[in-house]
């Protein structure tokens, strides 16, 4: 049976302090609570040119939901503030890149409104809030397997932020790096981003579709290949199988191809979802993407000539993995 968690009074409390959690981020609140300790709000706002005013209502959102407590215009890290540090860009990706796609969910939602490209999201957001997401969550579990791997040219499907590339480059001098990614806002954040890393001569940015690949001369000697967060844009079934067999044939030199996703939950009752998870879901069904479950995935690799050589479990979202695919003879 389920149980009331909270009150209505709690949850639209709480909607603001997600907001707020991200606004911290972006003006460096996090930072400066994890670093220096106890803030004066109004001089923290002094120091960042932030109005005062504001700063405080952001402030007294954040102890609503246990982030800071206060008193006065004192500010010390409160009960949830580690999580809140820990996870806040979640709350960027959810209240910032799909801040339009979730505010205008009565007329996303009707039949007659989606056709076309009848939705926004905030793609240079998303890019930056997927960078810490992928450092927090899903490098610990890429770091080790791809370490091991031996490759030379690496191309990151849905590459984002390019943070993944400018990690491997710098971790292997030897290694070029090509980032594919559909979005104009990810092209310009990961292409500035390469170029602050001074990285440019050795990793590439391009505009591409990862679900309708064509060949090209720069795919020729890639012999790694990675996507995280995006192996769902595959999807339905048939379309998945085609776009895996697709990337076999325009990488043809691919020796290991390193495929990280969020999956769909089953288990979970709705009182009890996984931060992060629920929303990504959510977005997704919007969007009219098809998030397969864990066990949708084994027979399409088979069938689209991969073998699985092992499939990572991580933790955030709920039910995620890194599968380790190599070309099948």
């Amino acid at each position: 049976m389920s149980k009331t968690v909270t009150t209505i009074a709690e949850v639209y409390n709480h909607a603001l302090a997600a907001s707020a959690i991200s606004a911290a981020w972006e003006v460096g609140i996090f930072d400066a609570l994890r670093e220096a300790g106890p803030l004066d709000a109004e001089a923290f706002a002094a120091e960042q040119g932030l109005d005062a005013g504001s700063v405080q209502e952001l402030f007294r959102a954040l102890a609503a939901a246990d982030v800071v407590s206060r008193e006065g215009v004192k500010v010390r890290p409160g009960p949830n503030f580690e999580e809140a540090d820990r996870s806040k860009s979640l709350f960027h990706w959810m209240t910032k890149g799909c801040g339009e796609l979730f505010s205008t969910l009565p007329d996303l939602i009707r039949e007659e409104n989606r056709v076309g490209s009848f939705y926004r999201r905030d793609a240079a957001a998303i890019s930056v809030a997927c960078r810490e997401i992928n450092a927090e969550w899903w490098d610990p579990v890429f770091r080790p397997v791809v370490s091991g791997l031996d490759f030379s040219y690496v191309a990151d499907l849905g590459c984002g932020s390019g943070e993944r590339l400018i990690r491997l480059a710098q971790s292997r001098p030897g290694v070029r790096g090509l980032g594919i990614d559909a979005a104009d806002g990810a092209i310009e954040v990961s292409t500035k981003a390469v170029a602050d890393a001074g990285l440019s001569d050795r990793i590439t940015i391009t505009q591409g579709d990862a679900t309708q690949l064509e060949a090209r001369a720069e795919y020729a000697g890639v012999d790694l290949l990675t996507s995280f967060m995006m192996g769902h844009d595959f999807w339905p079934r048939a379309e998945a199988v085609a776009s895996l067999r697709r990337i076999r044939e325009v990488f043809p030199d691919l020796k290991h191809f390193l495929l990280a996703d969020a999956t769909r939950t089953t288990t979970y009752p709705d009182t009890e979802m996984p931060v992060f998870s629920m929303a990504f879901e959510f977005a997704h069904a919007v969007m009219g993407d098809y998030l397969p479950t864990l066990e949708e995935w084994g027979p399409v690799f088979e069938e689209a000539g991969w073998r699985l050589v092992e499939a990572h479990p991580i933790s955030v979202p709920a039910d995620s993995v890194m599968f380790h695919l190599v070309p099948a003879n």
